[in-house]
């Protein structure tokens, strides 16, 4: 199980993450919106500006801090495999 810092401390399960998307477009203020309607929503901001949004596989929307661009950089998206040669 990897962990994935998420700004101030909190953590996600790497592996139950879908997506990570920017907060400001249109349809992810509505996500944002109806995920908090249903109790779904976790603030990790600790009141800073929203910065990502990140979607869970159990449907869950987590507000973080930290950029979509540094997310993506610990997630390993995007790397070659370990191991594999750079060409």
């Amino acid at each position: 199980m990897n962990l994935i810092n998420v700004g101030f401390g909190n953590v996600v399960v790497a592996e139950r993450i879908v997506a990570v998307i920017l907060p400001s477009s249109s349809p992810a203020r509505r996500l944002k919106d109806d995920a908090k309607e249903d109790g779904r929503l976790v603030d990790a901001t600790q009141g800073r500006r929203t910065r990502s949004i990140i979607i869970t596989d159990g449907s869950h929307v987590i507000l973080s801090a930290v950029q979509v661009e540094t997310l993506t950089q610990r997630l390993g998206v995007g790397q070659a495999p370990s191991g594999a040669a750079a060409r």
